[in-house]
């Protein structure tokens, strides 16, 4: 399983992910070939190699000043943003110089009178009408919309009503579609990440001077692994926290047993005493190693971990209202969602709704809860949930595709499983049964292996 894991012992942001995904092997062509479908003019953007500390890495520069003939200029479908000159001279309240490493990312308070795209009305436009790729249109407007509904509730207005100054420059346009499009390259099965710095100290912004983190980065990283205080800075910003909100699977906070491929450092603006870099790397978990421990050096052939079990008992649903309630909280990051019969008081029949869930995925769940059902209250209950490792496939025939999972104990195999999406997929269009499709999937796919149906391959 190809595991993309996040070290951000000094925290994250747009361009430092940039320069980490690019240090880690994308084609830094590639990925301004991709921005340039946006058809956005006036950026340029760069990857240097850099040090901080004795640490060598990428660092990735938006400049702002350079501009890119080759992107096209029909008026239709051409955008241009008002971009803020650097460091900002203007007079609504953003008292210090743009740090586009560590700043940050305000809410604009006035309206630009050069009708730039800057709200999250205009820029949600910008990226559905662009040419990238479906996948990373959905990534990029799922990390924009986070930012948008913090900057949203910290500001009490609507989100659609959000007017970014920062955020909403050219340059984190930028950061954020090329998070987006990296992620999209890279294809990682899973993302992980450890705990997150967040920094320390203040920062002074047009709400006042205010202590690290700023308001939005509390709202963004919340119900996520954070520390603060390893450095005197705010090293965290809205941007970074949205990118790890939105694509992070699982936070690793304690032991874990893998083998380290290959790593990439994105380097910071940043000189200070402790390295500005964020780590990133491609893993593969132990398995081997894990079945072939001794029973005495406490490895186990499965993993451990602790989840959040959200329960609530409700008699004034429809089936129908209950599926799509269930859909919800699949969207929201359920782990698994089950419904089951129960009798109530005065013998009123009910449904049992049972979720599991991660705790960094908690608050979306308390909000698909109260937003989707007519409960109001459930309880939680910390859990530990045992599972043995798996891996995710794909087989190849006249078929096309097919996505197979594998789950082992340790590293022997125990059985594989074609997901029921692409076996019903063939199986309806070549009007045959869903074994009949498993068994043209297995043969063609796997020539000369014998395999009866349910069998562990």
């Amino acid at each position: 399983m190809k595991t993309l894991h996040f070290e951000c012992y000094a925290g994250i942001s747009g361009d430092m992910s940039l320069g980490a995904f690019v240090d880690l092997g994308v084609n830094p062509d590639e990925l301004r070939r991709e921005l340039e479908k946006l058809r956005l003019e006036g950026w340029k953007l760069d990857f240097v190699r850099d040090q901080r500390n004795g640490i060598t890495g990428t660092h990735a520069v938006v400049d702002l000043g350079g501009t890119t003939d080759h992107i096209a200029h029909d008026e239709e479908v051409h955008y241009h943003l008002h971009e803020h000159e650097h460091p900002h001279d203007h007079s609504h309240g953003h008292e210090h110089p743009h740090d586009h490493e560590h700043s940050h990312d305000h809410l604009h308070e006035h309206n630009h009178e050069h009708g730039g795209h800057n709200s999250w009305k205009e820029i949600r436009a910008l990226i559905e009408k662009s040419g990238i790729s479906v996948t990373a249109k959905k990534r990029a407007l799922d990390i924009f919309s986070r930012i948008a509904a913090a900057e949203a509730q910290v500001h009490g207005v609507p989100p659609d009503e959000v007017a970014f100054h920062e955020v909403g420059a050219l340059d984190s346009i930028i950061d954020v579609v090329g998070a987006a499009i990296c992620l999209d390259l890279l294809k990682p099965d899973r993302i992980t990440c450890s705990e997150i710095e967040l920094g320390g100290g203040t920062v002074k912004c047009a709400h006042g001077i205010l202590p690290v983190p700023a308001p939005a980065t509390t709202i963004l990283v919340k119900g996520l692994p954070v520390r603060t205080g390893g450095f005197n800075k705010e090293m965290t910003t809205p941007t970074g926290a949205a990118i790890l909100a939105s694509c992070v699977d699982e936070f690793i906070t304690g032991p874990a047993s893998f083998t380290e491929l290959k790593t990439g450092y994105g380097i910071g603006t940043r000189k200070m005493e402790r390295p500005n870099v964020l780590r990133v790397s491609w893993r593969e978990e132990n398995t081997a190693a894990i079945s072939g421990a001794s029973a005495n050096s406490g490895v186990k052939p499965w993993k451990t971990e602790e989840l959040i079990l959200l329960e609530a008992n409700i008699d004034d649903m429809t089936g129908e209202a209950l599926g799509f309630f269930m859909e919800r909280l699949f969207d929201a990051g359920a782990l698994d969602v089950t419904f089951s019969p129960i009798t109530m008081k005065k013998s009123r029949p009910g449904t049992l709704v049972s979720v599991l869930g991660s705790p960094a995925k908690l608050d979306a769940l308390r909000e698909a809860f109260f937003r989707n059902s007519t409960t109001i209250g459930f309880r939680e209950t910390t859990v530990n949930r045992v599972s043995l490792n798996r891996e995710e496939g794909s087989l190849s025939g006249s078929f096309g595709s097919a996505r197979e999972k594998t789950v082992f104990y340790g590293d022997k195999k125990l059985r594989s499983k074609i997901e029921f999406e692409d076996r019903a997929k063939l199986a309806r269009e070549r009007g045959i049964s869903l074994d009949e499709a498993e068994r043209i999937i297995v043969q063609e796919s796997c020539p000369g292996e014998s395999r009866f149906l349910g069998e562990t391959r």
